[in-house]
This record gives structure tokens, C-alpha cells and sequence, in this order.
């Protein structure tokens, strides 16, 4: 058993120093991409999934205070939809006091501009049909449909996802080349090395250790450069944001990866390294025999 571990361990030395910087940089610009941009949808992501998803149409309305109970016995009775909540207009102005700046604005009007509304539930997902037709009820001045964008940034956010994930895929491919290929030039240049060792016993298994440590270490540090080049990127962009935001009355910035991500990033960019050492060890070293 120590002989097999002080094998390994040399096999691991002789690994480390077989790991090349360039590559390494390589592997960490290329991984950065799709990783920090997994980072900003998932920061994007929680935010939409902070609203109400749920398909709402706003009636605002210009009829007097008496005609809204015959409206919401018409909403009520519509198969379509599944709750109608009724907003009066002192209950909107004081949700809208919370609101950064918006007390001074009102203040300063001296009466409030806010009509009485309905905030509709639909029962269907596509609620543009049934906006119009209830755009057309007597005392309804205007319509909005709530929590449209919401959703539709909720599926920009899945196909960009899908996206992100086919350029990982992609850029995986390649990486994995360019381990393969690094491998195969130390391999042929230590070429006369590998046919002595061979001549004295040495097994592909033993010879090729060393290849495959240093494909695996390549990858790992590939992948530990990758959440720093993502971590710097994201503060300096937050540094920007947060400007933005506070102007808004927010604090919202884009978060790093989580402990789970950042580990699978490291943690797949060390197998693309594997990988790429396996097929280049396979391919290359048992083609080398002893003249």
C-alpha cells in the first residue's frame, strides 16, 4: 500500500510540473463565459421569481363608486376568470406611499390622481383576448395586463439557459482538444524516454499516470482561474449596478455562483482535463513500442 501511494505521489509530481500556464489560462477565459453568465440569468431569475407570475389584468376605472358592485358581479360571472380583487383608490395611493419619492410627488399634486380598480386572475396563460373584451365593459377607462413581461422574462431567462448551456457543451469539446493535443506533444517529445521505460518493464498504466495528474490539475486550475476571472467581473459590474439600482430605491446586484455551482464548475473543467488526458494516453502512448 505505501508503495502505491509514494507511486502515485510521484506520479502526481511529476503531473504538476507537466501543467501548463498557458492552457491554464485558456481553460479559465473559455470556462468564465458560461459560468458568469450562469451567474447573471440565475441573479435575473431570482428576481422574476420574486413577482406574481400569475396571468393579471388591471381595470382601471372612470365609472362612480355605485357602479363598480355591477361590474364585479359581470367579472365574476366570466368562466375565465378566477378572482376579482377591487382596489379602492385611497388603498392604491397608500401602497404607492411606500415608494421612494413618491410621497412628495403626491404631496405636491394635493389630491389623488389613483382611480379605483379590479386586479383580475385569469384562468388562461394567454390573456391578451380576454383584455380586450373587458376593455370594452361600460366604466372601464383602461386595461394593463400584469406580471406579461414577467413571465416573458422568465422565458428569455430559459432560453438564454439552454443557450449557455449548449456554449458549454461546445467550449467543453474544445477544451478537451486542447488538453488532448497538450498531451500528445509531451508525449511524443518524451518519446526515447517512454521506450527505455518500457524496455525495463514499465507499463502504460505506470507511464501514463503522470499524463493523466497533469491533465486533471490543468482542468482543476483552469476552473479555480474561471470563478475568479466570474468574481472579479461581477464586482466591478456590481459597482455600476449598484448606482443604478439605489436610484430606484433597490439594492439588487448580481450574486456569484453559490457554493454547489462554483464546485461543479471547478469540478467539470477538472473531468474536461481527464478526459482530454485519457484519449491523448490512449491514443498516443500504446502506440509507442520499443525498437
Amino acid at each position: 500500500m505505501k508503495a502505491w501511494f509514494r507511486q502515485h505521489a510521484q506520479a502526481f509530481g511529476r503531473g504538476l510540473a507537466r501543467v501548463g500556464l498557458l492552457n491554464v489560462l485558456v481553460i479559465g477565459v473559455a470556462l468564465a463565459l458560461p459560468a458568469g453568465g450562469y451567474a447573471l440569468i440565475e441573479s435575473l431569475h431570482a428576481v422574476s421569481g420574486r413577482l406574481a407570475l400569475d396571468p393579471q389584468i388591471s381595470l382601471f376605472l372612470d365609472a362612480k363608486r355605485a357602479d363598480t358592485d355591477a361590474l364585479a358581479a359581470a367579472l365574476k360571472r366570466d368562466a375565465r376568470i378566477a378572482r376579482v380583487r377591487f382596489v379602492p383608490r385611497e388603498q392604491a395611493l397608500k401602497e404607492l406611499g411606500t415608494v421612494q419619492g413618491l410621497p412628495e410627488l403626491m404631496a405636491a399634486l394635493g389630491r389623488n390622481p389613483l382611480p379605483d380598480a379590479f386586479v383580475v386572475t385569469a384562468r388562461e396563460e394567454s390573456i391578451e383576448p380576454l383584455a380586450a373584451e373587458l376593455a370594452k365593459l361600460p366604466g372601464v377607462a383602461h386595461v394593463q395586463a400584469d406580471a406579461l413581461w414577467a413571465r416573458r422574462l422568465g422565458s428569455i431567462a430559459r432560453v438564454a439557459r439552454m443557450g449557455l448551456w449548449l456554449l458549454a457543451v461546445l467550449l467543453g469539446v474544445a477544451l478537451v482538444a486542447v488538453t488532448f493535443n497538450t498531451i500528445r506533444l509531451q508525449i511524443l517529445t518524451q518519446r526515447d524516454e517512454i521506450e527505455v521505460s518500457k524496455l525495463i518493464g514499465a507499463t502504460d498504466s505506470f507511464i501514463g499516470r503522470p499524463y493523466y495528474y497533469a491533465g486533471l490539475l490543468q482542468g482543476l486550475a483552469g476552473g479555480l482561474l474561471a470563478l475568479a476571472v466570474v468574481a472579479i467581473s461581477l464586482a466591478l459590474l456590481n459597482r455600476e449596478v449598484r448606482v443604478l439600482s439605489e436610484s430606484y430605491g433597490s439594492n439588487f446586484r448580481f450574486d456569484f455562483l453559490s457554493a454547489g455551482d462554483a464546485f461543479a464548475v471547478v469540478l467539470f473543467a477538472g473531468l474536461l482535463g481527464w478526459a482530454g488526458a485519457h484519449l491523448s494516453v490512449r491514443r498516443h502512448l500504446r502506440a509507442i513500442e520499443p525498437s
